[in-house]
């Protein structure tokens, strides 16, 4: 247990005040209730587990968060996990926060944004277990990000890394690297850090490009097929995040049996470990010493013009699906 904790009397223990009757805490004047809860079913964790998590990982958390704006998937007992965008209006002041227009629901959407330790506690104590931070830091677009979702199987995790090599390949290839860590669930996000300053469509025309080069280097292996159906029992290559998307952030816990964490792993490690090998109880102690993420990360580096001017002649994804679904339901219709 990270937190320091005394039955009987409150007591006061660095930044805890402890009260032994009520069972609240008050961590960095955030009051803490009701932390010996079970956190939700299959967590084999507490309230508690997660609030000294994040409290312990702190310094590693927030530099991943900062400036950006945050989405949170929030879990209470007997409900379904969903996900928190706008800052609910009984959020401390104190919170820093962004207001940004969202084009899809046509208003005006307040983040917060996680910039500091006492705001991870605060979301601790809403039963925050996992943090979604925007790709943008600011006004500025930060990294290609490519989302490798493998198909179910007791063997799923084993066919991501093996498509991560080959994104790292298809990168390598381009002249560009970048950083691997485990989504926390069954797949593997690769981050590769841009130079300030690139316009959204080429950002994601150059993922889209990498998406498909990595493709080709074993098509029997993944695809960038955006329908499920179409995708054979392959690994998908997820080229769309980008611009206003978010990515679970390295360090963040996740909604899944035993709260596994989205870890940072060193490429030569990666097929050497599962997700199972990071969770809630264990990943505060990797971090404690060094910043593996941040290690990890290689410095900025400008987009390849010929990357780019392929990845504009690659269709959007999402939108290729959109017509492509409607053309199958009118033939589905006309079929029957």
């Amino acid at each position: 247990m990270i937190s320091a904790r005394i039955a009987g009397h409150p007591a006061s223990v660095g930044h805890y005040i402890v009260g032994g009757v009520t069972g609240e805490e008050t961590r960095e004047g955030v009051t803490l209730t009701n932390l010996d809860q079970p956190l939700f079913d299959g967590a084999e964790a507490t309230k508690r587990d997660l609030v000294d998590y994040l409290d312990a990982v702190a310094g590693r958390l927030v530099p991943v968060l900062r400036d950006r704006a945050l989405s949170v998937v929030r879990v209470r007992p007997g409900q379904e996990p969903f996900m928190q965008k706008n800052l609910p209006k009984y959020a401390p002041s104190w919170i820093a926060r962004v207001s940004v227009w969202a084009d899809s629901s046509r208003r005006q959407v307040t983040y917060a944004l996680g910039n500091d330790r006492r705001t991870l506690i605060w979301f601790g104590n809403q039963r925050a277990v996992e943090y979604h931070p925007s790709l943008f830091a600011g006004d500025q677009v930060t990294h290609l990000v490519l989302d490798l979702d493998p198909p179910e199987g007791s063997e799923s995790f084993g066919l991501a890394v093996r498509a991560a090599f080959l994104v790292r390949q298809a990168l390598a290839e381009a002249g560009l690297a970048g950083a691997v860590k485990t989504s926390g669930a069954k797949g593997v996000h690769v981050f590769v850090p841009v130079e300030p300053g690139v316009p959204v469509p080429d950002l994601a025309a150059a993922t889209r490009a990498i998406g498909a080069r990595a493709e080709r280097l074993d098509p029997a292996l993944a695809t960038t097929a955006f329908i499920r159906e179409d995708r054979e029992g392959k690994v998908f290559i997820d080229s769309t995040r980008a611009g206003g998307a978010t990515v679970v952030a390295a360090y963040s816990p996740r909604i899944r049996p035993g709260v596994p964490v989205s870890f940072p792993v060193p490429w030569p490690d990666l097929d050497r470990v599962t997700p199972r090998d990071f969770t809630l109880r264990t990943a505060a102690a990797l971090v404690e010493r060094d910043d593996p993420w941040a290690g990890a990360m290689p410095a900025p580096q400008r987009l390849p013009a010929d990357l780019v001017e392929e990845g504009h002649t690659i269709p959007v994804a999402r939108v290729q699906a959109m017509h492509e679904g409607k053309r199958r339901a009118r033939a589905r219709r006309d079929a029957s």
